[in-house]
């Protein structure tokens, strides 16, 4: 039998550490199960993705400027020519496949700023191109939300539909496709692909507080409240630091992207203590265990929360989205929650008092929820295995 030819899609090695979890998490999986498969990727950042999971990569968009806002005339030429040569670029790659697996990421929201020809135009040239080669396109564990911009939901829909295989993160995410006009009778909801990684353990690091924070503007609706969203979101945050440091407390600031790392760096410099430091974590796996080390954890980025209660440490959810908010309710949290758009350093200290109380409690409903997902993961991918392998097999069978 010929190995399967295996692609995955996303924007993978870009440094968003959630995103590049997800991978790893397939990747474990396809490893595991079927080594003989050949694995590449067309992905954002196609020389970290091979350094660190040594599997060739192609960069996802030709122009290399194609995230950067463009002003002059020939910044928008080129833009505009990008888009056509990525239409081939994209069918190229997808033909030389079998199965094409788009790991997790919110890919079908748009919670956070979004331009439709941007992501969302990438992954529908991927979906088409699937369906049109015969290539299985699976989108495994993704998250969605309700889209209000018509052509970014025009895009998600399409793309949606075309896929051979479709698996959420939540009953929120499949539900808002249904609402969008995607069939999901079949569609399974699991928990979010990080809860696969293992859970490595730390050396305890008892009276630390891990406080996960982002570079937070609102969401695709909000653009012209950005800049005031984000100040709010700041200095709410720093007066919550300010006050555990003045309890003796040591806070340890956890980011998850990239662009995290400067409002890490802002708040360092404005409570000016010891006591702070900012995590360098690389990979999902560091922060788990800088969240396993701590006595409780208060995060904004949805992964934060995702790396915090997979390590089984009490959280509470500076929460941006509904999705942040789900993740809260399966593992048995849902008390747990402030909002991040309108951050109350006062409230947010009492409610982080009320979660130490809690603190044992927490922990043992904690330990039953991750048992609960890892069971349902295998199912998971157990599924993807018969849907798209298995498939494969039989097609390639005389």
């Amino acid at each position: 039998m010929t190995a399967a030819r295996v692609g995955v899609f996303g924007l993978l090695g870009s440094g968003n550490l959630g995103n590049d979890g997800s991978l790893e998490a397939v990747l474990g999986h396809v490893r595991a199960e079927h080594p003989e498969a050949v694995v590449d990727a067309l992905c954002g950042g196609p020389g970290t993705v091979t350094a660190r999971y040594g599997i060739p990569a192609t960069r996802l968009h030709w122009y290399r400027g194609e995230y950067r806002t463009a002003s002059r005339a020939g910044a928008v030429a080129a833009k505009g020519l990008g888009k056509l040569v990525d239409a081939a670029r994209t069918a190229a790659w997808v033909r030389r496949h079998d199965v094409v697996i788009v790991p997790g990421m919110g890919v079908l929201e748009a919670t956070l700023p979004l331009r439709p020809w941007g992501f969302p135009y990438a992954l529908f040239l991927l979906c088409a191109s699937g369906r049109l080669f015969g290539t299985r396109v699976a989108l495994v564990g993704v998250g969605a939300d309700a889209i209000r911009d018509r052509p970014t939901r025009a895009l998600v829909r399409w793309s949606a539909r075309l896929a051979a295989y479709r698996s959420y993160r939540d009953t929120l995410s499949r539900d808002a496709m249904r609402a969008m006009g995607v069939d999901t009778a079949r569609d399974e909801v699991c928990p979010d692909l990080a809860f696969a990684l293992p859970a490595p353990p730390a050396a305890a690091a008892p009276g630390t507080v891990c406080v996960g924070v982002m570079d937070f503007h609102g969401g695709n609706d909000d653009r012209a409240r950005a800049d005031e969203i984000h100040r709010r979101y700041l200095d709410g945050t720093t007066r919550f630091v300010r006050a555990l440091v003045a309890e003796g407390r040591r806070v340890r600031l956890l980011t998850g992207d990239a662009c995290d790392a400067p409002v890490a760096a802002a708040i360092v410099e404005a409570v000016d203590s010891p006591l702070v430091t900012a995590s360098g974590a690389a990979c999902l796996t560091d922060l788990m265990r800088e969240a396993a080390a701590a006595d409780a954890v208060v995060a904004t980025r949805y992964h934060n929360l995702v790396c915090a209660l997979k390590a089984g440490t009490p959280t509470l959810a500076l929460s941006y989205a509904a999705k942040s908010d789900a993740l809260m309710d399966r593992m048995g949290l849902g008390a747990y929650r402030h909002p991040a758009r309108e951050v109350d350093a006062d409230r947010l200290l009492e409610q982080f008092r009320e979660l130490e109380k809690r603190s044992a409690e927490l922990r043992r409903t904690l330990a039953e929820r991750n048992e609960d997902a890892a069971r349902q993961l295998a199912h998971q991918f157990t599924a993807l295995t018969e849907t798209l392998f298995k498939a494969t097999a039989r097609q390639e069978t005389p």
